[in-house]
Formats: C-alpha cells, structure tokens, sequence
C-alpha cells in the first residue's frame, strides 16, 4: 500500500495523512469511516448526535470491518457525555478526538486503554493548554472550515503555521482542504496530515441526503455565509436560512429573535431530510472545490495522486 511517511502517520499508525472529518450525521455511521480507514486514512464516526444504542453498534462494526487504526469524534458539549465517554471507552478506540471542552476529564482513562487522544483547537493558546495537558496530537481549525469554524476566523494557512510554530506536537490541518495539492501545502505549513470535511461529504458512504450532497457540488468557493455571531458561528452553504440570519444580525435584532431563527433550522433537517432550503447545509468553503460525488476509497487514491503531481510540480531550488 502507498505510504507518506509524516509525523501524524507514525503516531496513529496509519500509510496516509489523510483524516476524514467527524461530521455529524455524514460519518454518524461504520461505512464512511470503514471506507476510509480501509484505503490507507483515519475514517471518523462522529459520535455528537448519536443514541447510545447506535454509536455501541456502530462501533463494533468498527472494530470488525477493519484492521486499521479508526478514531471517535465526540464533542464535549453533547447531553449525557460522560455516558458517552464510557461507552466509548468500552470499546477502547484506536484514537478518540475530543472538541469544545478541556481534555483533562478524558485523558487519562483513554491512554490507560491506549488511545491517542486528538484535541481540536482554534488558536495558539488553546493548542498551549492542551498540549500542555498532555493529549497527543491536535486537530488545528481554520475559518474557511464548515460546521464550526474558529471565533478568530483565521485563515487555516495562518493558524497552522501558528501552532506548528508554537507547540511541539503532531498537527492536523482542518479547513478548506479538499484535494492533493491542498495536503501538500498543509504538510508544507508544518502540520502531519489534513483533515477533509466537505470532500468526504460528498462521497456515496456518507448519510446524508442526496439533496445536501447536490448542495455542495453546485456551490462556488463563496457560497457559504458564517452566521450565528454571538450564539455558537457555524460556517454553511447560502440558503434561505442563512439569508434570514445574515439579515437579522445586519439589522442588530435582539439576541432572543436571533436565537429564534437560528435554533428553527438545523443540521438533522438538512442531513436527513433534505431540507437544503431551510436546513443547517454546514460545509466549508472547499465545496467550490468539489465537483462529483465518488466513493470514500476513490477519493483516498485521488488525492494520494493529486498530492504527488502537486509535489512533482514544485520548482527545484538552484545550488
């Protein structure tokens, strides 16, 4: 199998530098991540909406589809989450990554059973804090990500040569990659792999509707609006939710009528139903960059090819 050795690749024990994000509903399920796990990367089942009875399912068909090394992504914040941790720990996860909370209430239960622990930062400062206590690795997120981006809004270029430069851990980019040539400028910033979001978004494994997937492929690299200032920014494709709230903050209406609109939609509804008029259609600005939908296992190979004429393209420096 094709291997890029890198800092990131020796820790978690896979061939490439390629990790497909934990994105709620789209990997809440073993085929995505499977997929991509089995091709050489770190396939991810989101784990923050998830019942207790399917996340234990779904991660025993983990842990029997494959040999490879998979991860668990769980934000900190979900209801009941140290039921969650429990569970999780009971099937002792090659690598967990934790968000939106301090990782000292996870770390030490998880290295005892011999998962790296990945924490997911959005600046220097609480790369520092996590660093110092003591996770492995860290997912670093930058403004042009779907879902969640970081208050700051830092382009992920910046940020991650931020942290590369001031913490001395492996670094996972997160934000606006979407292909080979992305990773190689990633791997070039300092960080050991990157994270794809939006590109596995648009592949067959993931569950989602096929009117969110459509949504993504018809969207240009400026088709997303960051809406939700002040009540938790998330990053999404432009619909007529993201119209109402982009004009509700414009307007400097009360918190309490933009809580209103912006706790109206929500990701289920476009994940699952197909609501991508009024539904949460969270995606980074990386879906200009995405044109089909593929297998998981193809885009692996792609951007695996992608990523070597990219490095072959590179000028030669003159003795």
């Amino acid at each position: 199998m094709t291997r890029i050795d890198t800092p990131v690749t020796r820790l978690l024990g896979v061939d490439l530098p390629i990790v497909q994000a934990g994105m709620s509903w789209a990997s809440s399920c073993s085929a995505l991540p499977l997929a991509v796990s089995n091709a050489g990367g770190l396939g991810v089942v989101a784990a923050g909406p998830m019942r207790l009875p399917d996340l234990d399912r779904t991660l025993a068909e983990m842990a029997a589809g494959t040999d490879r090394p998979w991860a668990v992504n769980l934000p900190l914040y979900r209801a009941g989450v140290d039921d969650v941790l429990d569970l999780v720990l009971r099937h002792r996860p090659p690598v967990l990554i934790a968000s939106q909370g301090g990782p000292r209430r996870y770390l030490a239960r998880f290295h005892d059973a011999g998962t790296r622990c990945l924490h997911v930062v959005a600046g220097v400062e609480h790369a520092r804090k996590a660093a110092d206590a003591g996770v492995d690795a860290l997912v670093v997120v930058g403004a042009e990500a779907g879902g969640h981006p970081p208050p700051a809004m830092v382009a992920t270029s910046v940020l991650v040569r931020a942290v590369a430069r001031a913490v001395p851990l492996p670094v996972i980019a997160s934000g606006g990659v979407a292909d080979g040539a992305g990773l190689a400028a990633m791997l070039a910033l300092g960080a050991g792999a990157a994270q794809f979001g939006t590109r596995f978004l648009a592949s067959t494994e993931a569950t989602v509707h096929a009117g969110y997937k459509q949504a993504v492929l018809d969207a240009g690299v400026d088709g997303t609006r960051t809406v939700g200032h002040g009540l938790g920014v998330i990053r999404a494709l432009d619909n007529d939710f993201t119209a109402r709230m982009l004009e509700l903050e414009a307007s400097g209406a009360e918190e309490a009528l933009r809580r209103k609109a912006f706790q109206a939609s929500t990701l289920k509804d476009a994940a699952l139903h197909g609501d991508v008029v009024d539904g949460k259609l969270e995606a980074g600005q990386s879906a200009g960059l995405v044109d089909e939908v593929l297998p998981a296992a193809e885009i692996v190979r792609r951007i695996v090819a992608e990523y070597r004429t990219a490095c072959a393209a590179l000028p030669s420096v003159d003795p």
